[in-house]
């Protein structure tokens, strides 16, 4: 049984910082690739930021230069930092660990950028 468990989200002004953190049950080299996807209300889930077994990053036009993909092999975690927050990342962001055969899902944790 893989599981990925999130922590980190929460409220901020704009302009602030968080970090999201996802712990995987299993050794995190063994996924083709990792990601954070988020979700407002009303909108399609969408890819934020990916990382690729090899180590390549992808980010969301609207996050590049504010948003960082990295992992952690000792702790089985990826993070994602988020610096320079807006309103419009406002959402319930999910942390996502792929296979060729399967895809695996967090619980998601709410992010709220608000003044």
């Amino acid at each position: 049984q893989v599981q990925l468990v999130e922590s980190g989200g929460g409220l901020v002004q704009p302009g602030g910082s968080l970090r999201l953190s996802c712990a995987a049950s299993r050794i995190i080299f063994s996924f083709n690739a990792m990601g954070w996807y988020r979700q407002a209300p009303g909108k399609q889930r969408e890819l934020v930021a990916g990382i690729t077994s090899g180590g390549r990053t992808n980010y969301a036009d609207s996050v590049k230069g504010r948003f960082t993909i990295s992992r952690d092999y000792a702790k089985n975690t990826v993070y994602l930092q988020m610096d320079s927050l807006k309103p419009e990342d406002t959402a319930v962001y999910y942390c996502n660990a792929h296979t060729y055969s399967t895809d695996y899902w967090g619980q998601g944790t709410q992010v709220t950028v608000s003044s």
